[in-house]
Formats: C-alpha cells, structure tokens, sequence
C-alpha cells in the first residue's frame, strides 16, 4: 500500500466521526456512539472507504492509552483509595459473574463437555472474554456528562483497571491448564512486582515531577515530560510484565494526577486526543467489524453471547455494589459502565485464537459484543444521570 493512501484514511475517519459525534450529541447521545457507527459505516461491512491496517490498528492503540492517561491525571488519589477495596470487591464479582455465565452459555449451546477435554477448556475460553472490561468509552462518557471525578466513575475506572488484571490472570491459568508448558504462578508474580515497582518509582518520579512544577510552573516541557511518561510506563507493563498497556498509562496518569499542573497536562493531552487519536480508536471498533461470513447459527451463539456478557457484567458489578452500600441507582450505574468490552477482549480473544482455544469465526461474536457494548453503555448511563438528576431535583423542589 502506498505511504500516502494513509492521509486519505485519515480524513475519512476525522470527517465521518465528527460528522456522525455531532449528529449523536444533536440525539442527545455521547459522541463515541456516533464516532463507532461512523467506524461500522466506513469500513469493510458497509461502504468499505476504510480498511483496516497496521498503521490505524496503532494510532486506535495510541488514542487508548492516551486516554486511559487521561483518566488517570483526573482521578482523585485520595477518593481512589476510599474506593480502592470497595472496587477490589466490584471488580472480583465482574470477573466471577461473567465467567462462570460464559462457560455455561457455550455448554448449554453446544451441550456440556467434560473436564480437562477439549471443548471444556473452549467453554471456559468464552467466559474468560466475558470476564474484560474496557473502560475507556465509559470514561469518555463520563468526561462527556463531567461525572468522571464523582465516587461513582472513580469507583468504575478503579474496578475496570483491578478487572482486567484479575482477567488477564485468569486467561493465564486457563491456558496454564491447557498448555503444561505455561506458568501461571509467574504472571501472578510478575503481576504483583509491576504495581509494586510502580508504586516505589512512583513516589520518586512524583516528587521529581513536583520540583519541576514548581520550578517550571505552566510551561509545555511539563506535559511533553509526562507524556514520555505515559508511553514508557504503556510500553514497561506490556513488555516486561505481561500486563494490558492502557493499565500502565493509568498508573502513570496516577503518579501526576496530585500535582499542581495536572489538570494543565491533561488540557495538552486533551488535544491530540481529541483531534486525532480519540476518533480513531472509536472508529477503529467499527471499521474492524466484517460480518460477511456470519451464518444463522453463529449470529444466534453471538446474540445470546452479547445478552449473557452484558447481563453478567451488571448482574455481578451490581449486585456487589449494592452490598457495598450503594444506592440502588449507582449500583445500576457501575455495573452498566463496567459492561463495556474493547481492546481487552480483543487481545484475549486474539490469545485464544493463537492458542486454539477459539476459532476464527467466532470472533465475530466478540466484535459484535464489543460494538453492542460501546454503543449501549453511553446511552444507558446518559439515561440513568438523567432520571438521577430528575429525582434529586423533585425532592429538592
């Protein structure tokens, strides 16, 4: 392909998704709803004007990661840690829920299969995808609604970012079962050292950091800093760790967010983010999307999929936060901004096909899952902001 058919993409992709982001805010929907239909419509399911390549399959990586920063810088440390075990408890019972759903769900399709065989292992597989959660269209969404600094999204992010490492573990043992030649109990050790060394360099880094500031108060070498920051940490977590990119850029987004031109740097980052790499990453969801091959069985497995890896989500995050002493409503809230699937099922699902734990066509299944998700969870939250409003306001009146 030639270098320069890249551009053209780009402008496509830009022009559609502000097109379709605008057209969805007009519908009183979150702009990423917009910006993924515009993905599905562009891509090869549809008009086919975009294909999908390395080279956005990477800017979609680098939009993620930048806004998982993103959310980071705006989490407040010290609601965090109120809502860190809370958000221990929320996450497990994301993980147990869907799982256990999952592997039921493919038994009961297919019929059960025994222990160790397998078709065992394959059912397993499919309640592992169930067990991810992305939470960067959920924090978009909030960011949207401003509602991502309030106990609720700080309690989403927490739970999603304790979830994928819980399911990356999980995903680990299940191939540990599969494959004698994997060792679970050394991504359980590797896992444990990243958040250790992360939390002893992030203490040096944000003193270091925080001289800076002072010395060089609003000036763009801040940001510029932080941003290389964010990379290394996405790239040392991946790498070195075995752990999800997006959870290193959380963590650095943690390590800056006290200091005193946090909000400066996330203005920076708010820009390329906003401009570029934000509507890629939406619309690479749809524009990955291909359901040419999908027959009447496969598309049934795949509805019953997405109603049972939803349902799983809210079921479990729910019903755990409402044991957590949420209001029934936030409870609600959680457990529906906990059901988004992206980047992480891919990658599991992408492990399970390298593994063969998971065919080619049921891929299908998570892409329509990971499209279903996105779009329904900012409407769904949007919602429930708005009958929350309306009823505090009632009583207020």
């Amino acid at each position: 392909m030639e270098a320069y058919v890249i551009f053209k993409d780009l402008a496509i992709i830009i022009i559609f998704a502000k097109a379709f982001g605008i057209l969805a805010r007009k519908c009183k929907a979150p702009q990423v709803v917009g910006e993924i239909i515009a993905g599905l419509l562009i891509g090869s399911s549809v008009l086919g004007l975009v294909q999908q390549t390395d080279f956005l399959v990477e800017m979609a990586e680098i939009g993620v990661v930048l806004l998982m920063f993103s959310a980071g810088l705006e989490t407040n440390l010290k609601d965090l840690m109120k809502t860190g075990p809370i958000a221990l408890l929320i996450a497990c019972a994301g993980v147990f829920v869907p799982l256990l759903c999952g592997t039921l769900l493919y038994m009961g399709y297919y019929g059960a299969a025994p222990w160790g065989s397998e078709e065992f292992y394959t059912a397993v597989f499919f309640g592992v995808i169930m067990t991810a959660t992305s939470v960067s269209i959920t924090v978009q969404s909030l960011k949207e609604m401003g509602k991502l600094k309030e106990k609720v999204g700080t309690t989403i992010v927490s739970a999603a970012i304790i979830d994928d490492v819980i399911g990356i573990l999980v995903l680990t043992f299940v191939i540990g079962l599969k494959n004698p030649d994997s060792d679970p109990g050394k991504v359980v050790i590797s896992t444990a050292v990243f958040f250790v060394l992360a939390f002893v360099l992030g203490i040096i880094l944000y003193r270091v950091f925080k001289i800076l500031d002072n010395r060089y108060p609003h000036t763009r070498r801040i940001p510029i800093i932080s941003l290389a920051l964010c990379f290394f940490f996405a790239y040392a977590a991946e790498k070195y760790f075995g752990i999800a990119d997006i959870t290193g850029a959380y963590v650095a987004g943690i390590i800056l967010c006290s200091i005193k031109d946090s909000s400066y740097i996330d203005e920076k980052m708010e820009v390329s983010s906003y401009m570029i790499f934000g509507p890629i990453f939406f619309a690479s969801i749809g524009i990955k999307t291909n359901i040419d091959n999908l027959s009447g069985d496969i598309l049934l497995f795949s509805l019953c999929f997405v109603a049972v890896a939803l349902i799983g989500k809210i079921v479990g995050c729910g019903l755990m936060a409402k044991l957590c002493k949420f209001r029934t409503i936030d409870s609600v809230k959680i457990g529906v901004g906990m059901m988004t699937r992206g980047e992480v099922a891919l990658i599991v699902a992408q492990k399970g096909l390298s593994v063969g734990l998971l065919t080619p066509i049921y891929f299908t299944s998570v892409i329509l899952l990971i499209i279903v998700s996105s779009i329904l969870t900012p409407i769904i939250l949007k919602v429930l902001y708005a009958k929350d409003e309306k009823q505090i306001g009632a009583k207020c009146g």
